[in-house]
């Protein structure tokens, strides 16, 4: 293994910088922290190792967590990267000034402006779309063609989705605020509050297996966990796939909601040419290929498919919208979200 990793656990974890198992001098090092718990990211990393010499160092919690923990570490901290998911969270650690912008032209070549920063404070390596799954023995192909189609009457006690603390909820209501404004999105927001089958509950695995034991007809959630359902069901999930349709929403206007994988250098990074090695390779085919084949990732750059099973879902319009703004509008979705009773 040439990566050391250590977890965060909680809220508030904060370590002296000896305390870490972290080096701030020591060349030929990188010190990441990263939310991303996939198993298959060690290739990922050890190939990295393998091109550059560089050693990865990694300190793994929630997202949440570690922006806490560097913030706290402040100007002292060791850490040069921070890796998590979904663009929120990336305007969180933004918003906290902990980013320094990155100038770098094959960033900006190989990642769509869509997917990053306007000014370079993060980049987006891998995306996931924000999918509607349904019962086929309840809901007809085509009855459902968009975000909007949840709020109908027809789909009243019938619809599963996670709760509004979930940050991939509230980037889905940011970008509907961006598409028809705060009052519309609103509207939304009610009408589906009134279209719950139950209290929101679980995860997205969660409301997809509500499908299959009866809940409901309909659930919202991001593609890698279904296609995670169809490859390697548990024993009580086996056969759940075959039961459940989906489309990729809004292929008629703006088109599917999608979300990213990023991660930027930290102000105070201590080996930034490094960091940026690190940015650079993760734009890379190589990497790009390890995000595909090992978390059912969509690449992000031009030439690397997804992997078969991913790509068996379709081929879709995704959602230009700049995904930096999932997090300005982040403030806006919450109070949505507060005001129609969204738990």
């Amino acid at each position: 293994m040439n990566t050391r990793r250590r977890t965060v656990l909680g809220a508030a974890v904060c370590f002296a910088v000896l305390g870490t198992g972290l080096s701030a001098q020591a060349q030929d090092v990188l010190n990441l922290y990263s939310s991303r718990h996939y198993q298959t990211d060690e290739a990922l990393y050890e190939n990295f190792t393998k091109e550059t010499g560089i050693e990865i160092n990694r300190i793994e919690g929630k997202g949440d967590a570690l922006i806490e923990r560097i913030k706290s570490e402040g100007a002292n901290s060791p850490a040069d990267v921070f890796l998590t998911v979904d663009a929120g969270r990336l305007w969180r650690a933004d918003q906290a000034g902990l980013f320094q912008p990155v100038e770098s032209a094959a960033l900006d070549a190989a990642v769509p402006e869509s997917l990053r920063h306007p000014d370079g404070h993060w980049f987006g390596f891998s995306t996931r779309a924000r999918v509607i799954y349904f019962d086929k023995a309840t809901v007809k192909e085509g009855e459902i063609t968009s975000y909007e189609d949840l709020a109908d009457p027809k789909w009243k006690g019938r619809i599963c989705i996670r709760s509004s603390s979930n940050i991939y909820n509230q980037s889905l209501m940011s970008s509907i605020i961006a598409a028809h404004g705060e009052a519309a999105a609103q509207e939304w927001g009610k009408a589906m509050v009134e279209n719950f089958a139950r209290n929101p509950v679980g995860g997205d695995t969660d409301q997809i297996r509500a499908i299959g034991a009866g809940e409901c007809d309909v659930a919202v959630g991001n593609t890698y966990y279904f296609v995670r359902l169809m490859t390697k069901p548990s024993d009580k999930d086996k056969g759940l796939a075959e039961k459940i349709g989906w489309v990729f929403p809004n292929q008629g206007d703006r088109g599917t909601h999608v979300n990213v994988s990023g991660a930027g250098v930290l102000k105070n990074a201590p080996h930034k040419e490094a960091a940026v090695k690190f940015l650079e390779y993760l734009a890379s085919p190589a990497a790009q290929r390890y995000f595909a084949d090992g978390n059912n990732e969509y690449p992000v750059i031009t030439g690397i498919e997804p992997n078969p099973a991913l790509k068996s879902l379709g081929d879709f319009k995704a959602d230009e919208l700049n995904v930096a703004i999932y997090g300005e509008n982040q403030p806006k979705a919450q109070k949505v979200f507060d005001t129609v009773g969204w738990p």
